[in-house]
């Protein structure tokens, strides 16, 4: 039976706890022999991320016990942290980056007795210590070849980094000295090294500060002669083209991404010349933001195709023939995939999702095209009669600009609300900023859209998946466009009548809570809102400690602290307090490199005894972005326990949040 009960108060079978263990994405894929491996959140297992191998009869197993963490610290963000190769005896040798010390560990799963890792690399006294991505086992020499992220000082932004080559013997375990460095630290970020089909090449990415790597990136190219590299040279990109991946085709041409049209197009790059044709034209992207050194939205076939993530917006799978520029689109439910791509022979794996599942291992036979989910299967936790039912929308904003966002109204098939009632919402601003809201089953939004409470996802105007022009929107213009982006859908939404204009709220975490804690100060449009691990000042956010990779990035987002402190000051949240009347919620991790909890700190110093309702909470052993179980179920009562009591509805079983003023 349906009952009539108001919006917010709706009893629903999704708990926090459901949302807290579908958090995440399987990532980093690769194929090892007929096998196909990746990284899998556990968040019940403390956050780790468990190693898991897919065997040919489609029997899974974790590689390695707990606590062993499968993660690279590099660039905090991550790199690729694993590798393996297959032998004809004693099963794959696998190299591993641990999370905990950040070494470079080899392991022979299949060994008798079970696997007992082994050091390859060295701890370091200096500040974060010697940090490992991008493995590349190179079994011929006994070396991997490698990201090194290497700590000079005490400091986060006291780094150097290049490819390296260490030994798999062990002998670096103890000795610095033992690891060859390939390139030298001309750049200040690379990428890991991809090698040529014989051998004698390699090509990565390089880019310097202050840039990020999608504002100007360079594609470098060298010769391999007796072990090392030799003639270096740029072949592609620069201070406003981004190259984002590049890959070695089977002719000896090299495949990269840049969006030198404009868009993240494919291109083949003549390694001798760096003559470069465009193999697809399309007003689309076939990449995206470089978060992650490991990051794959191609992969070259042996034949000649090539596999591609491709679209405006949403990125979906499908096979490139470079001779004719056509796209041929994998068949399947999924509608959204991630930028984690691998291929051995004539397969195809990623990581796919959509609106009605979770991330999980999708297969693609190119012979047949037949794709199905072979691991980290979606599976129901609850009645998917209860799962929301999200549209896509393009709103109006300043000046008649577009503004991309998913809606996602109340949903429930065991109540509806009072005749005349309209439903809360909440505007959700994605992170980054320089990223997107996917479109997938997300159970975080379904605990609240379940439950009365709509949702918002907007992909403001300086997000990806938009083109250059898009993302371009947002620089210098950070707390401006966001802002006034969210705005305006809330209040489209508001307008037309699918939300009530009483009980809009805002959320978001990391460059999302910057937006929010910004919108609170700025538009007196929202009743409440939930900032989770915060930029807060431009000015003080990479004197407070951020981490070497973003150190820089409010710079292009906002202006120089230098050069700009006027326009730095005025977009602060944290010289706004003053203006904020609305409740608020703080979440911070307590151990976050991205964002410190000293901003967060004096954020609720400035507001304590204002008479604002607030709550800040912390968290022990969080870095950026929670990965606990119990972390986020903690998170998502507080957030819920807000809404409640702002918006005047009741949240049965719901711990009840302590708001200071």
């Amino acid at each position: 039976m349906v009952s009539t009960a108001p919006y917010g108060a709706w009893q629903s079978p999704i708990d926090a706890g459901h949302a807290a263990h579908a958090g995440g994405r399987p990532d980093a894929v690769g194929t090892v022999g007929d096998e196909v491996w990746w990284v899998e959140p556990r968040p019940a297992e403390g956050g780790r991320r468990a190693l898991v191998r897919r065997r040919p009869d489609g029997t899974e197993s974790s590689v390695l016990a707990e606590p062993w963490n499968v993660r690279s610290r590099v660039m905090e963000y991550g790199g690729g942290p694993w590798a393996a190769v297959p032998r004809d005896e004693g099963g794959p040798l696998v190299v591993f980056t641990h999370f905990a010390d950040q070494r470079l560990y080899a392991v022979e799963p299949d060994a008798p007795g079970g696997p007992a890792p082994r050091p390859l690399t060295p701890l370091s006294p200096v500040g974060g210590g010697l940090r490992w991505a991008d493995p590349v086992l190179v079994v011929e020499r006994g070396e991997v070849w490698c990201v090194l992220e290497e700590f000079t000082g005490e400091g986060p932004t006291d780094v150097r980094r290049v490819i390296a080559a260490v030994p798999l013997d062990g002998s670096a375990a103890g000795d610095r000295s033992a690891v060859r460095e390939l390139t030298d630290d001309a750049h200040r970020f690379v990428t890991g090294p991809r090698l040529s089909p014989d051998g004698g090449r390699a090509a990565w990415i390089a880019w310097d500060h202050p840039r990020m790597p999608w504002d100007g990136s360079e594609l470098k190219t060298a010769r391999i002669a007796d072990g090392g590299f030799t003639g270096v040279r740029t072949l592609l990109g620069g201070p406003r083209e981004s190259v984002a991946q590049v890959e070695w085709a089977g002719d000896g041409s090299l495949i990269a991404a840049t969006d030198r049209s404009g868009w993240w197009n494919l291109h083949r790059v003549d390694a001798d010349s760096g003559r470069s044709v465009n193999l697809c034209v399309r007003e689309e992207e076939f990449a995206g933001p470089l978060w992650h050194t490991h990051q794959r939205w191609f992969a070259p076939l042996a034949g000649g195709l090539i596999a591609v993530l491709h679209g405006r917006g949403a990125a979906v799978l499908g096979i490139l023939d470079p001779a004719t520029g056509e796209v041929a689109d994998a068949a399947g439910p999924w509608t959204e995939w991630a930028p984690t791509l691998a291929v051995s022979g004539t397969r195809v794996v990623g990581v796919a999702a959509s609106d009605r599942t979770s991330y999980e291992v999708v297969e693609l036979d190119t012979r047949t095209g037949r794709a199905r989910a072979i691991g980290a299967r979606h599976t129901d936790a609850v009645n998917p009669a209860y799962y929301p039912r999200p549209r896509v929308r393009t709103f109006t904003g300043p000046g008649g600009r577009e503004i991309h966002a998913h809606i996602y109204p109340p949903h429930s098939p065991d109540h509806t609300a009072p005749d005349g009632e309209l439903p809360p919402f909440v505007v959700s601003a994605h992170g980054g900023p320089t990223s997107r809201s996917p479109l997938v089953l997300d159970l975080e939004i379904a605990y609240f859209t379940s439950r009365g409470i709509g949702v918002a996802e907007v992909n403001y105007g300086g997000s990806t998946g938009y083109g250059r022009a898009y993302r371009d929107r947002l620089r210098e213009a950070w707390g401006m466009v966001d802002v006034e982006d969210c705005a305006a859908v809330a209040e489209a939404l508001a307008e037309e009548g699918t939300a009530d204009r009483a009980r809009l709220a805002i959320r978001g975490g990391s460059a999302g809570g910057w937006t929010a804690a910004a919108s609170l100060v700025s538009t007196g449009l929202y009743a409440c809102g939930t900032i989770a691990y915060p930029v807060l000042d431009p000015l003080t956010w990479a004197a407070d400690g951020t981490h070497d990779f973003e150190s820089r990035y409010a710079e292009s987002l906002v202006g120089s602290p230098t050069e700009a402190p006027d326009r730095c000051r005025e977009r602060s949240p944290l010289h706004g307090t003053a203006r904020i009347s609305a409740a608020f919620l703080l979440l911070q991790g307590l151990e976050d490199p991205v964002c410190p909890p000293g901003q967060s700190e004096r954020f609720v110093a400035a507001m304590a005894g204002r008479g604002v309702p607030h709550a800040y909470l912390t968290f022990e052993g969080e870095g950026h972005g929670f990965r606990r179980a119990e972390s986020m179920v903690r998170a998502l009562h507080a957030e819920l326990s807000l809404y409640a009591q702002v918006f005047g509805v009741d949240a049965p079983g719901t711990p009840v949040l302590e708001l200071s003023k």
